[in-house]
């Protein structure tokens, strides 16, 4: 007999985090004024040494942030970066965005279709874990550290670059959600737990490419949203079809990202709801997908 539960009912909603959710750099709100240290005069050198060492950028912020921690004899512990994320300031409408999603699907989908809201960022999960809106997200991927039996931090232990982000939405998609767990072995597209059919990815520029193609070539949905400084980015987007759609970094309620983030939400939970009646249209008789 062919089987008679239908799992393809959950819609992923991925967000990148800096100049998504929020403006700046996660790490501006937060531990480099903690540490006395310009933002501008940080990511300059960041640069600087990444090129003249030929070194990925991500590993050298990594390390330069704490090596400036010890020069200035500051400890900056786990605990300390979560209390830190509550001084992060979010675009217009986001913290009460989740709920409105969550309701908008709820009543567009009869109660039958289910949401989960994602973070993948190349920013500090020590950060996030802290962040005001965390209770939102099923999960968090982001860069991370190794801390010693002292608190202190030795070396990343997670680094999430552009191409990296990648492999967690390949997570999402096979409900491999945990590091330890290989994605690499086959799995057949019925058995997966969210199609990218059902993901649609949140990001603001050129950093977010990588995960905008992937997701769009697999069938699934991007979107782009912007700050006046970043229109021409997200619109040269759009001209190269990586994403559907582009909007200011605005998530008030009736604002024109809520009106297009709800039309691809129809979309997505229309496409739903033909799967599950062509689902058990095939189980009525007993015909099953190899």
């Amino acid at each position: 007999m062919a089987s008679q539960k239908f799992i393809h009912d959950t819609i992923a909603l991925v967000y990148d985090f800096d100049g998504t959710l929020c403006p700046l750099p996660m790490q501006e709100y937060t531990v480099l004024p903690s540490l006395g240290i310009s933002p501008k005069e940080f990511w300059k050198e960041v640069k600087e040494e990444a090129i003249n060492t030929q070194s990925e950028e991500m590993l050298v912020y990594m390390r330069l942030l704490f090596e400036k921690a010890e020069e200035k004899k500051v400890h900056i512990s786990k605990e300390n970066l979560n209390k830190l994320a509550k001084k992060i300031i979010y675009f217009d409408g986001v913290e009460t965005w989740f709920n409105r999603i969550n309701e908008f699907v709820k009543a567009e989908g009869d109660g039958k279709v289910k949401i989960k809201h994602y973070v993948i960022s190349a920013g500090m999960l020590e950060v996030l874990e802290g962040i005001t809106i965390k209770k939102h997200f099923s999960n968090i991927f982001a860069s991370a550290y190794h801390f010693d039996h002292h608190g202190r931090a030795t070396f990343p232990k997670q680094l999430i670059t552009d191409t990296v982000k990648t492999q967690f939405l390949f997570r999402i998609n096979k409900g491999k959600e945990n590091i330890s767990e290989s994605i690499n072995q086959h799995t057949p597209e019925h058995e997966r737990a969210i199609p990218f059919s059902n993901i649609i990815y949140v990001g603001d520029g050129l950093t977010d490419v990588p995960s905008m193609t992937v997701t769009k070539q697999s069938g699934g949905h991007s979107v782009a949203v912007y700050e006046k400084k970043g229109l021409n980015a997200c619109r040269d987007l759009l001209k190269a079809e990586r994403v559907h759609f582009i909007a200011p970094a605005n998530y008030s309620e009736n604002s024109l990202l809520e009106k297009r983030m709800k039309l691809l939400l129809k979309s997505v939970i229309t496409s739903i709801t033909y799967e599950r009646e062509l689902f058990f249209c095939r189980n009525e008789h007993n015909i099953t997908k190899e």
